[in-house]
């Protein structure tokens, strides 16, 4: 997240992506650097036991919102 909304603040196009769980820390991360409407993407948790195939899933899955948010940016 962090990373994400430094490059923003630079004009940097970026794409943070967490899982559901952290929706709330992500949001309180957000307002803490003054941006209450930064948008990021969250994906169902846990990824930790997933297989390499599930994980390549996931990703698939979730790349068109990826490409959505950096062609449309923050605002």
């Amino acid at each position: 997240m962090l990373d994400s909304i430094v490059f923003e603040q630079q004009g940097m196009p970026s794409a943070s992506i967490i899982t559901d769980v952290f929706m709330r820390t992500g949001q309180a991360m957000a307002r803490s650097w003054g941006l209450k409407d930064f948008k990021f993407l969250a994906m169902p948790h846990p990824i930790a036991n997933l297989t390499d195939a599930e994980l390549d899933q996931r990703a698939r899955d979730i790349t068109p919102q990826v490409v959505e948010l950096l062609l449309t940016g923050q605002h």
